[in-house]
């Protein structure tokens, strides 16, 4: 399990530098097997992690691309609110 910590605590690293990475991005570069999982657990955390759609300016394709963002209040207040529920 120290593996999976260490993995997701390169990939927070890497998003709170600004950097936005696509799961194969983060696949490759930090070993991770399952992406999905490795985000979930740094939400949990705390972490406001987003994933963005984005066209490419060379061909035209989607890609979607994890990047560390700030809530808005909306969903501040969402939180709040099931936290009294």
């Amino acid at each position: 399990m120290t593996t999976t910590k260490t993995q997701a605590t390169k990939v927070a690293t890497a998003l709170e530098t600004g950097e936005e990475l696509t799961a194969k991005q983060i696949s490759a570069r930090y070993g991770v097997k399952n992406t999905r999982a490795v985000i979930s657990q740094l939400r949990t955390e705390g972490y406001s992690i987003y994933l963005n759609k984005r066209v490419s300016s060379y061909n035209g394709e989607t890609y979607m691309k994890y990047a560390l963002g700030t809530p808005t209040r909306s969903v501040v207040a969402a939180g709040h609110q099931a936290l009294r529920a």
